[in-house]
C-alpha cells in the first residue's frame, strides 16, 4: 500500500487536536471539535481549511493559452488579467476527468487548481495535450500550501495582513500583494463553501506556511477563528449545492447532466466538443438535482437508492448529509427529467423505509 502524504503543517494539525483520516492520498484532520461547530463557526464568523493537498499546476508563455483553451471546457480567451474561472478537463469518451479552477495571474501567466485525488492523472493529461502546444508548465503541487479562509469575518481577519483592500476584489479574482510580511503572495476571492464576499484563498510556499498561518489566527483572535476540517467543508459545500469529484461527477458522467453546460463553451474547439454538442442537442435523459427530505427517520447518504411513488428504482444519492444549517437531511442525485423538476416528489430508501424528499432549487442555504 502506498504510503499516505502529509501536507507540510501535518504536525501543527495533530498538535492543535486534528483528527486525522485518509483522504484522496493524503493524511488529512477530518475535524478538531465537531463538524456542526465548525460548520456554524464558518456560516456565522470565520473559520480556516488548510487544503494544501490540492493541486497546482502553472501554465507560462505564448502556448499557454492555447493549451488551456483545448484541455478546458470553459473559454478563458476572454478571461481577464486579476480573475479566476472555474472549469473542467473533458475527456475523449464524455465523461470529466476532473473540475478545477484557473487564475489569470499575468500576461501569458495561469495558475491551476485541481483535486487532490486527481493530481498524478491530471498532470498526465496536461502533459499528453502539450505534447502538441509545448507550453511552459510546472507541476508545483508539492511546493506550494493553500489555506482557505472564509466566513462573514474573513475580510476583517485578513484585511490585518495586507494594505490592499479586500472589500474592493470582487468575487472568484486574484492577485499578488505584500501579505503577512510576505512579498507576491497570491490572494485568490474564491471558495468552496461559500459564495461571494467572506470566501478567500491564500497560496503561500511551504517555507513559509507556518508563519502564515500563525498570522492568519492571530488576526483573528478576536473574531474567534478556528481551524476548520473536512467534515465541515464537505457540509458547507453540499448546501451550496456544489459538484464533488467521485460523486457527482466522475470519468463517465456528462458534465451537461450535473449541470455544467453553463461552463461548457462551443464558441471554440476544446477535447470531446463535438460529442459534447451532440449531447446537448439530443437532450439528456437524466439531471443532477437537489432534494431535501420531508419525512423525519433518517439522514441521505451516498449510494442510497432513489425511488418514484411506485417504489421503483430512479436514480442514486450521489452526496446526501444531516445539514446543520437547515437540521433536515438534504442530499443531491440523478434521476430521470420526468422527476427533475422543482417541487417533484421522490423518495429516499433509508434503513428499508421509503422517506419522501422534495426536489429543491440550489442553493440550499
Amino acid at each position: 500500500m502506498e504510503e499516505l502524504k502529509k501536507v507540510p503543517l501535518n504536525n501543527l494539525h495533530e498538535q492543535i487536536g486534528g483528527k486525522m483520516v485518509e483522504f484522496a492520498g493524503f493524511w488529512m484532520p477530518v475535524r478538531y471539535s465537531s463538524d456542526k461547530d465548525e460548520h456554524l463557526t464558518v456560516r456565522n464568523n470565520v473559520g480556516v481549511f488548510d487544503v494544501s493537498h490540492m493541486g497546482e499546476f502553472w501554465f507560462r508563455g505564448k502556448q499557454a493559452l492555447p493549451l488551456l483553451q483545448k484541455i478546458c471546457s470553459n473559454d478563458i480567451a476572454g478571461l481577464p488579467v486579476g480573475k479566476a474561472q472555474y472549469n473542467y478537463f473533458p475527456n475523449e469518451q464524455g465523461g470529466v476527468v476532473d473540475d478545477l479552477i484557473v487564475y489569470h495571474l499575468a500576461e501569458e501567466e495561469y495558475l491551476m487548481v485541481v483535486n487532490a485525488s486527481n493530481i498524478d492523472k491530471d498532470w498526465a493529461w496536461v502533459s499528453r495535450w502539450n505534447q502538441e502546444f509545448k507550453a511552459d508548465i510546472e507541476n508545483v503541487s508539492a511546493q506550494m500550501c493553500l489555506f482557505a479562509v472564509q466566513g462573514p469575518n474573513a475580510v476583517a481577519t485578513l484585511q490585518k495582513l495586507t494594505d490592499e483592500d479586500l472589500l474592493e476584489m470582487p468575487y472568484y479574482a486574484a492577485k499578488r500583494l505584500q501579505f503577512a510580511g510576505l512579498e507576491n503572495v497570491i490572494l485568490a476571492s474564491t471558495g468552496y463553501t461559500k459564495k461571494g464576499s467572506g470566501s478567500f484563498e491564500v497560496f503561500v510556499p511551504n517555507a513559509q506556511a507556518e508563519t502564515v498561518w500563525q498570522k492568519i489566527f492571530a488576526a483573528g483572535a478576536e473574531f474567534g477563528i478556528k481551524p476548520i476540517g473536512l467534515g465541515a467543508r464537505d457540509t458547507l459545500r453540499l448546501e451550496m449545492g456544489y459538484c464533488l469529484y467521485g460523486n457527482e461527477i466522475n470519468d463517465t458522467t456528462s458534465p451537461l447532466e450535473a449541470g455544467l453546460g453553463w461552463i461548457t463553451k462551443f464558441t471554440k474547439d476544446f477535447v470531446n466538443a463535438d460529442n459534447l454538442k451532440q449531447q446537448k442537442e439530443a437532450g439528456m435523459p437524466r439531471k443532477l438535482v437537489a432534494f431535501k427530505m420531508l419525512d423525519k427517520g433518517g439522514v441521505p447518504r451516498s449510494h442510497y437508492e432513489i425511488l418514484n411513488q411506485n417504489g421503483e428504482k430512479i436514480g442514486e444519492v450521489t452526496s446526501g448529509t444531516l445539514s446543520p444549517a437547515l437540521n433536515i437531511g438534504i442530499g443531491l442525485g440523478y434521476v430521470p427529467l420526468a422527476y427533475a423538476g422543482v417541487g417533484s416528489a421522490i423518495y429516499i430508501n433509508i434503513r428499508n423505509k421509503n422517506l419522501k424528499a422534495e426536489v429543491v432549487k440550489l442553493p440550499f442555504v
